[in-house]
């Protein structure tokens, strides 16, 4: 059988079938051939050929190169030295010097009339300067219209006339096994192509910034640096994903195994960052713990899935709705929930005053409670900086139970740190909770800058991972 025609078995003509039998055997497999012609496109050769040509030649005008300058700062080490400083006559702290540096990434246009463009937040982040250059290598300044380093999304925005939007699929449809494409500019080489398909869904664990919402697809299609930013699109040519990570090997190249975001959170973060400028994330007010096979059996559950409850916050969305310590969160609205990170994403994706109706399960038998969703407590300093000049480059927060993961008592979270910032080069992490300065205890940002404020050395008591260590910041 060759693709494209139908090929029937030879008959003598002592045996031939009525021509009724042939008519309808031809409509049949005509109704089995329109589904698969639907989803492999064929090309225009007139040979029958599979070709994804037309589903890229619609997409590709969509997709476009993102250039941008930044500055970071540098610090020399040796001016970490006092006698170094004291040597050369140089001023107490050193000198701090700002690098150019320059870095490319993709983006997908989302509105064309408005000029909205979706890419990752890591490929901004810091930007002096973006410049945006289309499929037809015209090229726009591009600004910022707001940004989210929690679900790496930003949305950009260009001034310019004939622009092609790409159409929005529903991720929440895809499947594994799924045909897509990536679109993007790997190592510079704009508008490249590659397919593959959907290996897995709902990943987590690729973000290494601890405060972050994961819930990537997975696919092989190959994704290299530069495609950050960039589409995957099905093969009916909607966007399903927005490129964001690889797993490599220690030369950087693509082994196949890539993520993107899905194309409904970063949809979801969008509409907030186009209403408000940035994202205000509902909170539900509980502590929360994976159901493994110890938790199941203890709570006599079918399977292990589901969130346990180990914690309902004072005045929270979930004591109003009635929700105790001791459920176990099956299910989100029409959404499954089969473990502690599935649930704080379904949360965390929704904005404040949204109400959510929960599927708990409560001494063995299932009960639905809804929940009005309410704004977070938890205030962020864009540069800890501010509190002390030792901390420059590390972004805090207060560490309460309104945290994920929370450990049982309050502290400071570093939500992350940038790379050669003092902070960085006094240790400190993405991920650590500072619970303590010179055996001072600190329970959130006002006590972290009252114990560091007047003192001369500085202990600070952190936990990171399992470890509790001291860290000297001065």
């Amino acid at each position: 059988m060759t693709t494209g025609s139908v090929t029937l078995p030879r008959t003598d003509s002592r045996h031939a079938a009525p021509a009724w039998a042939w008519l309808l055997a031809a409509a049949v497999v005509m109704l089995l051939a329109r589904p698969a012609a639907a989803a492999l496109p064929l090309g225009g050769d007139g040979d029958g050929v599979p070709s994804l040509a037309p589903v890229i030649e619609e997409v590709q005008p969509s997709v476009v190169n993102i250039a941008v300058r930044a500055s970071v700062q540098v610090r020399n080490p040796l001016m970490e030295d006092p006698m170094f400083r004291r040597f050369f006559g140089m001023p107490e702290g050193g000198q701090e010097q700002r690098r150019q540096v320059r870095s490319a990434g993709s983006g997908v246009i989302v509105d064309a009339e408005n000029g909205y463009i979706i890419t990752n937040h890591h490929v901004i982040d810091n930007a002096e300067e973006i410049t945006v250059t289309l499929f037809d290598d015209r090229t726009f300044s591009a600004e910022v219209v707001g940004s989210d380093s929690a679900s790496d999304i930003a949305v950009l925005k260009v001034d310019g006339n004939d622009l092609r939007s790409i159409d929005l699929g529903d991720s929440d449809r895809s499947r594994v096994g799924d045909f897509v494409v990536a679109i993007g500019n790997p190592f510079g080489l704009q508008h490249t192509v590659t397919s593959g398909i959907i290996s897995a869904l709902g990943r987590s664990g690729i973000n290494p910034n601890p405060d972050g919402y994961e819930d990537f697809i997975q696919t092989d299609a190959s994704i290299n640096p530069g495609n950050s930013g960039g589409a995957l699109v099905n093969l009916r040519g909607e966007l399903i994903g927005i490129n964001s990570a690889i797993f490599t090997q220690r030369g950087g190249g693509n082994i196949g195994i890539g993520f993107a975001i899905p194309v409904n959170m970063a949809r979801a973060v969008m509409d907030q960052i186009l209403e408000h400028g940035e994202v205000r994330r509902g909170l539900l007010g509980v502590s929360i713990m994976s159901v493994n096979a110890s938790i199941a059996q203890a709570y006599d559950l079918e399977a292990a899935r589901g969130a346990l409850v180990t914690q309902v916050q004072p005045d929270s969305a979930a004591e109003a709705a009635g929700v105790q310590v001791d459920d176990i969160i099956i299910r989100v609205n029409e959404r499954g929930v089969d473990d502690a990170g599935q649930l704080r994403n379904a949360i965390g994706m929704r904005a404040v005053g949204d109400e959510v109706e929960l599927t708990v399960i409560r001494d063995g038998e299932r009960r639905q409670l809804r929940a009005t969703l309410k704004e977070s407590s938890r205030q962020r300093t864009g540069d800890a900086g501010d509190i002390d000049e030792s901390l420059q480059g590390a972004e805090l927060a207060d560490y309460d139970a309104s945290a994920p993961n929370y450990v049982g008592q309050d502290g400071v979270l570093v939500v992350d740190v940038a790379e050669n910032s003092p902070a960085a080069q006094r240790g400190l992490r993405a991920g650590d909770i500072i619970f303590s300065v010179n055996r001072n205890r600190v329970r959130n940002l006002g006590d972290l800058e009252q114990a560091l404020e007047g003192s001369g050395a500085a202990i600070l008591r952190i936990q990171r991972g399992n470890q509790t260590q001291l860290l000297p910041i001065r």
